[in-house]
């Protein structure tokens, strides 16, 4: 099996295919912190992509409420312990060296086995294949107690009392992470799946597919989905014909993905990012992604010791247990967590552009403005400025232009009563 260089891991490791790598990557980051549940992003992709006679259950974007949410159900929870289950029966331990961390390896060195390297019996990864009923439906009893019994109402007449555990709980957005080595692409006999050489979407090929199930069986994030009125799999596509710029809102540069462009709680940011021959991400620390992932490291891949290198990020939860989100985020989460807690004065600018503007921003200037609060944040001295953050196309032009701190508008007195 080939050797690819994983940089998020720190180190090379086994694959199906030789190392190849586009002019751009598709990225999002989605700030956790500031979701709300509200589904609304979900709904959009539903209403855009997946409306169609058996597409009812596929969802190709979810939010689920973690820690016992899934789509679908457990998903996480079974490939973590298949995973774990292969490191005990080889012997070895699944660790970060946290010591090496720098350069080439920004969260330090994985050394433990990933999916494809833990794969046995032919298989290109470690997977498994969910039952029906684990895609029922998202959200499925995700906040419901355990011993809840309620009449046709849904009103319980008997109280319910909860599980005990620690009172907190937070929203995972998910969408395909359009991997840089998409365990989907390795385990198709068909090769039917791929990664598109301009932006790194990974793409079913529907003429290709003849429904085998081994991409389901063994993307460790379950974004593959099998329809049985085609007899193939589907999956999300990346709202790719906004990514070209074909919608007619897009004024012919990149738009973000539908998913992103309609969230309400503005925690998502998206756009492409330019890839070096070698794999890394090209230097470029005015372009907002590569700034919150590259330079701040505010941003963190999800399940990152999966091996699959995948391109959408997370601003961890400040609430949650560390040892959960290490688990989820890997090592770089205290560092994250204390760095978005007290940002700096560029992160906090940076921080107003996501959800501002439809159009991809490829660059941002900030123009500096006056000190308007002095305070401490756990125990040390911060300052926030009202600076300017001015956000640009594709093509340069101007596409967003905010400050910091949010204007005040006040309704004149005649229309004080006015609806």
């Amino acid at each position: 099996m080939p050797e690819v260089h994983n940089w998020q891991l720190g180190r090379a490791m086994d694959y199906a295919f030789d190392e190849a790598h586009p002019e751009r990557q598709f990225v999002a980051v989605f700030n956790i912190n500031r979701c709300i549940g509200c589904q609304t992003c979900t709904g959009a992709c539903k209403a855009t992509w997946t409306f169609s006679k058996g597409q009812e259950y596929m969802w190709w974007a979810n939010v689920e409420t973690k820690p016992y949410g899934g789509y679908p159900q457990h998903w996480d929870v079974k490939i973590l312990q298949l995973l774990d289950e292969a490191h005990q029966a080889s012997g070895q331990k699944a660790t970060w060296d946290a010591s090496q961390a720098g350069g080439d390896a920004p969260y330090g060195l994985y050394q433990g086995m990933t999916i494809t390297e833990a794969a046995g019996g032919g298989e290109q990864a470690l997977g498994y294949m969910p039952p029906d009923r684990e895609w029922s439906s998202p959200n499925f009893y995700e906040d419901t107690s355990t011993s809840y019994r309620g009449d046709r109402l849904g009103i319980s007449q008997e109280g319910a009392s909860l599980p005990e555990h620690q009172t907190w709980f937070f929203y995972l957005q998910r969408i395909c992470n359009h991997c840089t080595y998409p365990a989907c692409a390795a385990a198709c006999p068909r090769k039917a799946i791929y990664k598109r050489p301009e932006d790194g979407i990974v793409l079913i090929d529907q003429a290709r597919c003849r429904g085998y199930k081994k991409c389901v069986e063994q993307c460790p994030y379950k974004k593959s989905m099998f329809r049985g009125t085609t007899r193939t799999s589907e999956k999300c596509v990346a709202c790719y014909p906004r990514v070209e710029g074909f919608d007619p809102l897009s004024e012919d540069v990149p738009m973000e993905a539908r998913c992103m462009a309609v969230c309400p709680g503005k925690i998502r940011l998206n756009g492409l990012v330019r890839i070096a021959e070698d794999g890394s991400w090209a230097v470029d620390p005015r372009h907002p992604l590569y700034y919150l992932i590259q330079v701040e490291r505010v941003a963190l891949p999800l399940y990152p010791q999966f091996g699959t290198e995948p391109n959408i990020y997370y601003i961890p939860p400040r609430w949650a247990p560390r040892g959960y989100l290490r688990q989820m985020f890997g090592p770089g989460v205290d560092e994250a967590i204390s760095r978005y807690t007290a940002p700096s004065r560029e992160l906090l600018a940076v921080l107003q552009l996501f959800r501002t503007t439809q159009r991809m921003i490829f660059r941002y200037e900030i123009e500096e403005g006056p000190l308007v609060l002095e305070t401490e944040i756990n125990g040390k001295a911060w300052q926030m400025y009202d600076d300017t953050v001015i956000g640009f196309d594709a093509k340069g032009r101007e596409a967003v232009r905010l400050s910091v701190v949010e204007p005040l508008h006040q309704r004149p007195a005649e229309r004080l009563n006015s609806i």
